[in-house]
């Protein structure tokens, strides 16, 4: 296997996801990013000059059998499957007493099937290269809000990341939950203005995914919260 590391990032055309593709690209892995629109990957691949390290692929990450597909093409591509980043996720923006139920459906099996499915397809060449699995969740699976049903699927994520890493550790396998908080990406379009104070930029976010997953050998970063200086909850 070349010793040129491999990270395969679900949600990768745009924010945070991008920007985590942008710096390991950088920092000279070979990276495969996945999202359900080719026209948007078609973009950032063109963005970034069509790269040879770069592999995009477009699937459902809630479709087992499209994540599969992704996982068994990067492996094809690259020889190897050293890190994944379940990034992939979005939120309705509503509440559970006044919300519109339509959006929920997607909404679940986006931030919390996808991760599980992506561990799933992705643990058997994990176990190979003694990798790591990389769940972003949010502060929001930290804190309680009022009818916040995006929230309780945070709050699951938190959960998974946890669960995942007890049993995949005997493997070798180390698993990261990166919880950002207030960040300025494409997560707050469907809201229709940016949250007030402070925001974090992807690309600090995508510092902190790069430093846990660039730790030495044998270490194990759990959990890391961000949060923009000014947000106090």
């Amino acid at each position: 296997m070349s010793e040129n590391q491999v990270a395969l990032i679900t949600g990768g055309g745009s924010g945070i996801g991008a920007a985590v593709a942008r710096r390991l690209l950088d920092a000279g892995y070979r990276v495969a990013v996945t999202g359900r629109g080719k026209e948007r990957l078609g973009a950032f691949a063109e963005e970034l000059g069509r790269p040879g390290e770069l592999l995009t692929i477009a699937g459902d990450t809630a479709v087992y059998d499209d994540v599969r597909s992704a996982v068994d093409a990067t492996v094809k591509a690259f020889g190897r499957l050293d890190t994944v980043v379940a990034n992939a996720g979005f939120a309705t923006h509503d509440s559970v007493a006044e919300g519109d139920p339509a959006g929920w459906t997607d909404m679940v099996l986006t931030n919390v099937l996808g991760p599980a499915l992506l561990i799933r397809a992705s643990i058997d060449a994990l176990k190979q290269t003694r990798g790591r699995i990389v769940l972003v969740g949010s502060v929001a699976g930290f804190v309680h809000t009022p009818g916040n049903i995006y929230g309780a699927t945070k709050w699951a994520v938190t959960g998974l990341a946890e669960n995942t890493r007890r049993q995949v550790t005997e493997w070798g396998v180390g698993v990261t939950l990166i919880a950002p908080g207030r960040t300025e990406t494409p997560f707050w379009d469907s809201y229709g203005s940016l949250p007030p104070g402070h925001l974090l930029t992807a690309g600090q976010i995508a510092d902190s995914v790069v430093w846990a997953m660039r730790q030495p050998a044998g270490v194990d970063v759990n959990t890391v919260v961000v949060r923009p200086v000014g947000q106090p909850v």
